[in-house]
């Protein structure tokens, strides 16, 4: 497997957790990373992420596990359109059960058409997958005030259920963007390459650089 040259770290400030991924940026994107969380149960996710030169996704894999579960999902898109492919071993509702929390969607989409209009993906809770959309759209244009509206395919955590999701971008400065969805808003901070180093509400990069 080869080494990657940068490494960015994410402490989430909504739950005990912390992301950490490895990227090269030199031609698009790719990058590898792991989050783990506590809740609504404890949860190691792995991912994956591939972008074409323009920083559209082209392929995301996700493998989400805690104790007597585990699910995967791969995401690939050509020529427009989506597939989206899942495993799953063990019972994770029955974990989730076990601590009290609702029952959790199946892993994936039954209706994959659904996703058409998704150019980007959104992982859920981590804040690397804000940035696939930010230097697609050039930091959501470069005037203040400027507005993009777009669609993603958001992969839920830790069900990896992939829904469309509607998502709104607005340039706020260089390095600030304000982002909306389903009724939720942040004033995201970035750092000169639009990866985020403050996420209100959601995680927070110690000192805010990239080594």
């Amino acid at each position: 497997m080869a080494t990657l040259p940068k490494s960015l770290l994410w402490q989430r400030v909504d739950v005990p957790g912390a992301d950490h991924a490895l990227i090269d940026d030199r031609r698009g994107l790719y990058a590898r990373g792991v989050a783990i969380a506590a809740d609504p149960i404890p949860y190691t996710c792995r991912y994956e992420v591939v972008t074409d030169e323009s920083w559209a996704t082209t392929r995301v894999e996700v493998a989400a596990e805690g104790a007597g579960w585990l699910r995967t999902a791969r995401l690939e898109r050509a020529a427009g359109r989506w597939r989206v492919t899942t495993a799953e071993q063990g019972d994770l509702d029955a974990a989730l059960a076990a601590a009290g929390r609702p029952r959790a969607g199946l892993p994936g989409t039954e209706e994959p058409e659904r996703l058409a209009d998704a150019v980007d993906v959104d992982l859920g809770g981590s804040p690397l997958f804000n940035t696939l959309v930010v230097r697609r759209l050039a930091r959501a244009a470069a005037d203040v005030g400027s507005e993009r509206k777009i669609t993603v395919a958001w992969v839920l955590l830790p069900s990896l259920e992939v829904i469309p999701t509607e998502q709104v971008y607005t340039a706020l400065g260089p390095d600030k963007v304000r982002f909306f969805s389903e009724g939720f808003t942040a004033d995201v901070e970035l750092d000169p390459d639009g990866y985020v180093t403050h996420y209100p509400g959601l995680a927070d990069r110690p000192a805010g650089r990239t080594p």
